[in-house]
């Protein structure tokens, strides 16, 4: 098994004072950072993706500061960062090509947001015949609504892990 860690999304806008806040953003990075401490301790290699959305958006805006990676999970010369325009990380980016050139065949998935780019990715990843352990506790969603009504993050949060919960991760 070779595996990569794929950080997704983990961006100032998604943290306190930032555009797009979730829920408990701070409590997943802290769990994102112990990741990349791991990872990096046994020569894992650390992949970030960054989310750049276009001009007419709310957040994530190309050239301001609420689209850098956070500083507290900084990534180092060593890594790859990889930048993406959808939810997807692996649509119209060299996410699969560079991990096809390390032979990773397993990711260790975690980032921002659980509902969306956090569970498009792992579902793509199947596509491209890769196994994935999500960690689920290192992931941050927010609060949705449909007619009007409010579903909490909470509840996001496990209804999402739940669904990808055996065909396409293993959750840990």
């Amino acid at each position: 098994m070779n595996e990569a860690l794929l950080i997704i999304d983990v961006q100032n806008d998604y943290f306190p004072g930032g555009s797009n806040e979730l829920y408990r953003p701070l409590e997943a990075e802290g769990r994102i950072r112990e990741l990349i401490a791991e990872s990096r301790s046994v020569g894992r290699p650390v992949v970030y993706i960054r989310h750049l959305n276009p001009p007419d958006d709310t957040f994530f805006l190309e050239g301001t500061f609420g689209s850098e990676i956070s500083e507290r999970i900084r990534p180092r010369p060593e890594d790859k960062v990889i930048i993406k325009r959808y939810p997807n990380s692996f649509l119209q980016t060299e996410l699969d090509a560079y991990l096809k050139s390390l032979r990773v065949d397993t990711l260790i998935v975690c980032g921002m947001m659980t509902h969306m780019c956090v569970d498009t990715t792992v579902r793509a990843a199947m596509d491209h015949g890769y196994r994935v352990r999500l960690a689920a506790d290192a992931c941050a969603t927010m609060d949705l609504e449909l007619n009007g009504e409010k579903i909490p993050a909470e509840m996001v949060q496990k209804a999402f892990i739940a669904a990808l919960d055996g065909v396409f991760a293993t959750i840990v």
